[in-house]
């Protein structure tokens, strides 16, 4: 509510009017800097994601790496990332928002300087755990930041700008990724991070706004129990193509990740005096639907973009620069679309736009799979790319705004960090199903076996965003 105070001054009967903004409104300048600090933030995040993937084929011939290893180059940085995302999260609420931003933003710049320097792919998948580590801190705190800066009937279109800033990452990722390692090496596009993350330091210190969550103090048996959770999860599936989903390497793993799940949560009901996830937020329609269809989406879309960045270039014959322009069509589509479906969402809610979005998203990757034979050209795959980007252009700021938008915002912090840590998540799952997939049905042995494992792979992408679909439909209606 504005706080306004009349003042008389009885020599000129002036009336002056001060004005207060609300708590938790930010003036429009500091608005600006929070959102391009923030999108830029979630840009270096979302680029490293996908940026290796256009360079797999270099790091094969460079290294002689394995399809385990060139799995891990992807899968390590999304594996950190997803189990800390949720400590992220928590210490930005403890020790302050802009300040663990900013600590956030440092690790992940020295790491990227370390992944450049690798001279062996164990070296470089130590640099991307430590690139990780960072991500997990810096990303949550994005959607935090901005949540905090703006009032929620004009969060959408902040949000939508930030969904389009992640969409670029994911966008520029293959193209750059190719340029980079076609015209310069695959180095290179680690040492890009490094420039941006020290011209980003000195303005994030200034002028964001610091601010902190209301627990006065982190709940480490919790961190601990979700790490360890997490970590047994997204092990499992990250190993089961090499070791085998019977193993007990992999059983163990799923077993050990689900007793630690299953004790987090018993501590969070009622052991921590101090919860770091209130767990009633997921007894909300709209928290739970989102987060569930930020799994989904993410699992179809990295294992999606882990087969079709190589399908490209194996398959088809392109270079990685080729590869990576031709990947555009699919990928830019967030740059477009995003910030124009976060602003309709706040009109019309967010529902129509997860659930269309995943739908277009499996309609695209389908029609893909069904393409994908000996003899398929790329005219045939534009189509199927550009319904897919614009599937997952409503996601991606529906989702975020769903679950920011369903917890008070003194919680921001634990809804992004829940949203960003199972979205992860997803994406480790959707990799190495995607790629044990692959596994079964075909290989690298000829341009043929490829596409004989590439079609099913992609199929099963497809079905994981029919599945978010589903979920998406039991959303809540406009509030």
């Amino acid at each position: 509510m504005t706080d306004t105070t009349d003042t008389t001054d009885t020599t000129d009967t002036t009336v002056r009017v001060s004005v207060r903004k609300p708590p938790g409104e930010q003036a429009p300048p500091r608005r600006v800097w929070t959102v391009a600090l923030a999108g830029l933030g979630a840009l270096l995040c979302s680029l490293d994601v996908v940026v290796v993937a256009t360079a797999l084929p270099a790091l094969r011939a460079d290294f002689g790496a394995s399809l385990s290893q060139l799995e891990w180059t992807i899968n390590a940085y999304n594996l950190v990332f997803a189990c800390l995302t949720l400590t992220g999260a928590a210490l930005g609420d403890r020790f302050g928002r802009r300040r663990m931003y900013v600590v956030g933003l440092a690790v992940f710049t020295l790491a990227s300087a370390a992944a450049a320097l690798a001279d062996g792919p164990g070296l470089l998948i130590t640099a991307r755990v430590v690139q990780g580590a960072g991500a997990a801190v810096l990303l949550p705190l994005t959607l935090t930041l901005i949540s905090e800066a703006f009032p929620a009937e004009k969060r959408g279109m902040a949000i939508g700008v930030w969904g389009g800033v992640t969409g670029l990452g994911v966008a520029a990722g293959p193209v750059l990724g190719g340029a980079v390692t076609e015209g310069l090496s695959w180095q290179w596009i680690f040492w890009l991070n490094v420039p941006i993350g020290l011209a980003m330091l000195p303005l994030a210190a200034a002028k964001l706004r610091e601010s902190h969550g209301t627990s006065p103090q982190l709940d480490f048996v919790g961190l601990v129990l979700a790490a360890v959770g997490l970590t047994g999860l997204a092990w499992a599936p990250v190993r089961a193509p090499e070791a085998g989903w019977g193993s007990a390497e992999v059983l163990t793993a799923l077993l050990v990740g689900a007793v630690f799940v299953a004790g987090f949560l018993g501590w969070e009901r009622r052991g921590a005096r101090y919860p770091m996830l209130p767990l009633g937020y997921f007894r909300r329609r709209a928290f739970s639907t989102a987060n569930a269809a930020a799994f989904l989406l993410f699992g179809s879309l990295l294992g999606a973009l882990f087969m079709i960045t190589q399908l490209f270039q194996f398959g088809l014959g392109y270079s990685p620069l080729e590869a990576g322009v031709r990947i555009l069509v699919w990928n830019a589509m967030p740059l477009l679309v995003a910030p124009v479906a976060g602003a309709l969402a706040d009109r019309f809610g967010t529902r129509p736009f997860m659930l269309t979005g995943l739908a277009l998203q499996a309609t695209g990757l389908g029609l893909l799979a069904w393409q994908v034979e000996p003899g398929v050209g790329y005219g045939q795959m534009v189509v199927p790319l550009i319904v897919a980007g614009i599937g997952i252009s409503m996601v991606f700021p529906s989702v975020a705004n769903a679950v920011t938008s369903s917890v008070p915002l003194s919680d921001a912090g634990v809804a992004a960090g829940v949203n960003n840590a199972l979205r992860e998540l997803g994406g480790v799952f959707g990799v190495a199903v995607a790629a044990a997939v692959f596994t079964t049905y075909g290989g690298y042995g000829s341009p043929a076996a490829f596409l004989d494992g590439c079609a099913p792979a992609l199929w099963v992408s497809a079905g994981a965003a029919a599945a978010g679909a589903v979920v998406a439909a039991f959303a809540p209606g406009r509030r």
